[in-house]
Parts: C-alpha cells; structure tokens; sequence
C-alpha cells in the first residue's frame, strides 16, 4: 500500500467496506428483528402451551373432585340395597309377632332366618363372625371376662362365648368376649 493511500481516507478500497457496512448492519438488524420475533412467537407458544395445561390440571381437579365426592355419596349404596330384605324380614317379623295366632315357635324361627340373612349378607362385604367355643383361648381374638376350673378339660380352652367377635377384611373389630377353663 502506498503511502497515498493511506493518507487519502476517500479511497476507493476503503470506500466499499463502508458502504456494506450500512448493508450489514441493516442485514443484522433485520436478523435480529426477526430472531427477536421467531423467540417472542416461541414464549407466545409456550405461554399458551402453559395456559392449556393449567386450564386441562384445573379441570383434572374439578373432575376428581367430584368423583371422589360421588364416591363417598354412593359408596354404601350396594351394602345398602343388601341390607334391605333384612328389614323387610324384621317388619314380617313384627306383624306377625303382633297377630293373636302367633307361636313364640314361629316368631323365633323368623328371627333366626332373619339373622342368617344379615350376618350373609355383612359377610358379602367382608365381616367374618368370631365364635370360638372349645377352641384354645388367643389373646389376639379373644378377650376372657372370666375363668373356671372345669374338670376333663385342658387350661386356656374357650368354655363358653359371652359375645362373640367380629373381623372386617382380616383386621379385628371386636374380640369375642369368653370364658376360658383355668
């Protein structure tokens, strides 16, 4: 480069720079213009996508909400509905203790029919009755309201059941309340 050239800002290899320069920096801005809208359509998108999801958990909620809510409305309705000719039976029962021609037979025959009907159909439902007489007293089952010495047979044996107990799916509700030989 001559020494001319360096002196001389107006040249016309320097001027060609200068004049793409603009063009860049105008291509640039363009670019930038159009990175910035490409990143503002892609948070819209996201916000949107945001929005969606929590409009769709909200309406999650609300519908579990209420199924748990008819759940608990009509979870007894089936154990219910089993429960029904049991007190159909007790009424029959009733009426006909209350008639003249009535036998302390018949009404206790009705009774027993209709405790048969109750304890099948608690039992469809998972409650299992606990009647321990003669087997070894269990401490995890029973509860001994008394002992007796009782001649011919062996100590902790269940002599007798006062009230007998009950489980629901496995787990004890009520020991059975018993007498146990000492």
């Amino acid at each position: 480069m001559s020494q001319e050239e360096i002196n001389n800002p107006d040249n016309s290899l320097d001027a060609t720079p200068k004049q793409q320069e603009p063009v860049s920096e105008t291509t640039s801005e363009t670019s930038d213009e159009q990175q910035l809208e490409q990143i503002q359509a892609k948070a819209d998108e996201y916000w949107n996508e945001l929005l969606r999801a929590r409009a769709e958990l909200e309406n999650m909620r609300r519908r579990h909400s209420r199924d748990l809510e008819s759940a608990h409305k009509h979870a007894l309705d089936k154990f219910v509905t089993e429960l029904l000719p049991v007190c159909d039976s007790l009424e029959l029962g009733l009426n006909a203790a209350g008639n003249e021609e009535a036998s302390l037979a018949s009404v206790r025959d009705g009774m027993d029919m209709t405790l048969k009907m109750l304890i099948g159909a608690i039992a469809k439902f998972g409650l299992e009755q606990i009647n321990p007489e003669g087997e070894s007293f269990d401490p995890d089952l029973h509860q001994a309201m008394a002992m007796q010495p009782v001649e011919g047979q062996q100590a902790n044996q269940v002599i007798a059941v006062m009230q007998k107990g009950y489980r629901f799916n496995g787990r004890l509700l009520r020991p059975a309340m018993v007498v146990v030989s000492q």
